[in-house]
């Protein structure tokens, strides 16, 4: 592709509705939109695993907004992916059929492998290419609403991939019933998350990586709270891990919690996205995660 060249993508989430577009420049694109919007498309999953009407119209709702930012972009131009929720969904052809109609382009249901290695070129491709970048062997984690992503890889190329179904929205639903924040609750919760990702332990090992790299809106969030709190830009580290939870505690539930540098809308989904982060920083014998 040439220099200059526009690109789009949109990742339909668990959680969020995402559209980030950018200009390629010397193999590095270069942000220069970005729109998300809560859909919460995995709490909307019936017992039978269907999207609620309501669900599939708060997500057209989204895509519509996003085909008019894309109008006049070619085919090319645009990738867009749905996830662990429209993976999961038995009716997701119905949400699908109408969705690529709203939006104007194809929606590419990924397999969870294929997602990771997305991400990981997502990252790869916003970081500096340098030689040192070039040596540098990285372990990206992204935590999405109903699964979490790993990926070990170094420069461009994603090496070793996995996905695993653990969330923050699905572990907020099953662990923090009301957005209540208990001791037992968190506890509980980051017992379920290392039990899930325990064969994480034999391929991401600490030997085989040098730094660590969030990529999600959890790990983001988390990032944007410690840095209100005087902490280190870009920086999550188990210490603020620590800090944040205990304020979660104080707080006592989702609807009580306040805490500069978080928006509303991901109060909801907090007790479980820190859960699920602080048992791969566990696991992983993670001390610091940079914010990609």
């Amino acid at each position: 592709m040439q220099n200059g060249t526009r690109l789009a993508a949109v990742d339909l989430g668990s959680n969020s509705f995402r559209l980030e577009i950018g200009q390629l420049d010397h193999g590095q694109i270069h942000r220069t939109e970005y729109l998300k919007e809560t859909v919460r498309q995995g709490n909307g999953l019936d017992s039978a695993r269907n999207l609620t009407p309501d669900a599939m119209q708060r997500g057209w709702e989204t895509l519509a907004r996003f085909g008019e930012r894309l109008a006049g972009f070619k085919r090319s131009q645009v990738r867009a992916v749905a996830t662990q929720t429209l993976r999961e969904a038995r009716n997701r052809d119905e949400f699908l059929l109408r969705a690529r109609t709203i939006l104007g382009f194809g929606i590419d249901v990924i397999p969870g492998r294929e997602e990771a290695r997305l991400i990981y070129q997502g990252v790869a491709h916003t970081l500096p290419q340098t030689d040192a970048s070039e040596r540098e062997r990285r372990l990206v984690i992204d935590i999405g609403g109903r699964s979490t992503e790993m990926i070990l890889g170094r420069a461009l190329e994603a090496r070793v991939m996995e996905s695993y179904r653990v969330g923050s929205v699905a572990w907020s639903m099953k662990y923090f019933e009301g957005g209540l924040f208990t001791p037992a609750a968190f506890h509980a919760a980051e017992i379920a998350a290392k039990a899930v990702l325990d064969e994480a332990l034999n391929s991401y090992t600490r030997a085989e990586w040098d730094v660590a790299y969030g990529a999600s809106g959890t790990i983001g969030a988390v990032g944007d709270v410690l840095v209100a709190a005087g902490g280190v830009p870009g920086l999550v580290t188990r210490t603020g891990l620590d800090w944040l939870l205990d304020k979660l505690l104080k707080a006592g539930s989702a609807d009580k919690l306040r805490i500069d540098g978080m928006r509303d809308d991901r109060k909801a989904v907090i007790g479980g996205g820190v859960s699920v982060l602080r048992a791969v920083f566990d696991l992983l014998d993670i001390k610091e995660m940079r914010v990609a």
